[in-house]
């Protein structure tokens, strides 16, 4: 295992005991909203900070980017960790066990190494550039389909971004006649990383930041799968407009899109 992968293992793990010990007493755990329909729980903040100490005894120079505690700037800004210490906080507080700990590691502006950890069913999922994506150890690959029948997308319901409830309840209407199902689970970490898994078939998203999806990305496109925005480009750490799945399928979920974007979401 790469160093640098072996530390955001470390560090992911060290961050799941903080939320499993956490999630066993759920009535001890303080919530504030920082915004609409945007919650931070105190297990954020201390999973969070245990990551931070992790990477700094070995990377002390490194740039860490955290969704909690913002931009803390490294001596060596080539090397940008981008840390979601508990996606699917929302799960979490409401005691349903879906959610997991995102860790990503940026050299030079690449995607270089990935960990999503998810505690509760204690599934690793990692990926180093160049050299595929594991889950506990096992190589995973995104699910080859050529056509949306038979298919289950998984997707995130645009919750703070409700002006564009219209152009997704479109979006989703049209995948969801022409697939098999569709899921809404409510981590887009974990999402990513069942594609990449190949336990769902593809991804959309609307407005997600890039901690919810730096270490999926890498995982999909390890996998062999494609990442792109809805308008098939590669603006979607910036846009927030997320769609991965096999290089096949990721072209009929992007003709399904297309009509539906208007100005606002064709990127």
């Amino acid at each position: 295992m790469h160093p640098m992968l072996n530390i955001a293992v470390r560090a992911a793990r060290t961050a799941g005991k903080v939320i499993v010990r956490s999630f066993e007493q759920l009535d001890k755990v303080e919530v504030e909203s920082k915004g609409t329909n945007d919650f931070v729980s105190s297990v954020d903040l201390n999973a969070e900070e245990a990551i931070i100490e992790t990477i700094r005894k070995s990377y002390p120079e490194h740039t860490i980017i955290c969704e909690e505690s913002g931009v803390s700037k490294g001596s060596d800004d080539d090397y940008q960790w981008i840390v979601d210490p508990l996606d699917g906080t929302t799960n979490f507080v409401k005691g349903i066990p879906h959610f997991a700990v995102s860790i990503a590691l940026k050299v030079k502006g690449k995607l270089d190494q990935a960990v999503i950890f998810d505690p509760i069913r204690g599934e690793l999922f990692t990926a180093s550039r160049g050299k595929g994506a594991q889950l506990n150890g096992f190589r995973i690959r995104v699910k080859n389909h050529k056509e949306l029948s038979g298919t289950v997308l998984a997707t995130g319901f645009p919750f703070k971004h409700k002006q564009h409830t219209s152009a997704y309840m479109a979006m989703f209407s049209a995948l969801f006649t022409k697939t098999s199902d569709m899921r809404r689970a409510g981590s887009a970490a974990l999402d990513l990383a069942y594609v990449a898994a190949g336990r769902v078939d593809g991804f959309f998203e609307i407005g997600l930041k890039p901690w919810d999806t730096a270490a999926g990305e890498l995982l999909v496109i390890e996998a062999g799968g494609l990442v792109t925005d809805f308008a098939g480009g590669h603006n979607q750490a910036k846009s927030g407009n997320i769609v991965a799945s096999s290089t096949r399928l990721q072209k009929e979920i992007l003709k399904e899109l297309r009509p539906h974007l208007g100005d606002a979401l064709n990127k």
